[in-house]
């Protein structure tokens, strides 16, 4: 059983959460909503998802709206972020988690698919840098920024894994960029970066949900992670108790990577 956090420590705060109509974008905005924040969700297709989203956070006595945007399209960003402040009334927290992961294929393969390629990169580093550039214009003394990075951003743990190692890779560089940059205004600027976790990014690295033994046995802590606990150390990043930690990244991936 996950016990939920019941310290309402983002009372009056707003967040955005791109990508957040499914798996680890939706915990995340449910784990700040449940410390209290109102929270805005970014989706591209799945409006029916989105709006099942919104409702539970509801349930959580905030307010929260989910806004069509396209984070390929970095021209998007700044729209994105104006209509949250004109909903929500402001931004404070930030948190960069839409991402796409493309088929893995070794860079000498023939048949590599250099479009769908190039797309990871626009979608995961050209859209959140444009992303961060407008909330950055908005947010307030103390806010916070979080990017949502990959294990595989520090270690290319399979073969066909480069350019998707490459994008978390980068955002690792632009977000101690945006701490240093940032840091005299309290706002802190940190990467969180997950492990294998059960969502449809799982299934297109390693074709399911059910990790091989070979993967788990690499793993002290020898599971995957549940979704919960990546959002917890989110939550945690967004709360006034992690007002000292910025530049950082931080693994939630059961020691796969020591």
């Amino acid at each position: 059983m996950i016990l939920q956090n019941t310290n309402l420590d983002l009372k009056g705060k707003v967040a955005l959460v791109t990508g957040g109509s499914r798996g680890l974008g939706a915990q995340i905005a449910l784990s700040l909503a449940t410390r209290g924040a109102d929270v805005a969700i970014s989706y591209v297709a799945s409006a029916e998802k989105a709006e099942a989203v919104v409702k539970t956070l509801r349930e959580k006595g905030v307010r929260a709206i989910a806004i069509k945007s396209d984070q390929e399209d970095t021209a998007a960003a700044k729209p994105l972020v104006q209509e949250v402040v004109a909903q929500l009334g402001k931004l404070d927290i930030l948190v960069n988690n839409a991402a796409i992961v493309a088929k893995g294929q070794t860079v000498d393969d023939p048949l590599l698919n250099v479009e769908a390629l190039d797309r990871q990169w626009r979608i995961n580093v050209m859209g959140v840098v444009a992303t961060t550039r407008a909330a950055a214009q908005v947010l307030p003394d103390g806010g916070r920024i979080i990017f949502i990075g990959s294990l595989n951003g520090t270690h290319a743990l399979f073969p066909g894994v480069a350019d998707y190692a490459g994008t978390k890779s980068a955002l690792i560089g632009y977000a101690k960029g945006v701490a240093r940059d940032l840091g005299s205004r309290n706002i802190t600027v940190n990467v969180v970066q997950p492990g294998a976790m059960p969502t449809d990014m799982m299934v297109e690295a390693l074709g399911s949900t059910n990790a091989p033994d070979t993967f788990l046995d690499m793993h002290p802590i020898r599971r995957i992670a549940k979704l919960e606990e990546v959002a917890s150390a989110v939550s945690f990043l967004a709360s006034p108790d992690a007002g000292y930690m910025t530049g950082g990244v931080i693994d939630v991936a059961g020691g796969l990577a020591i």
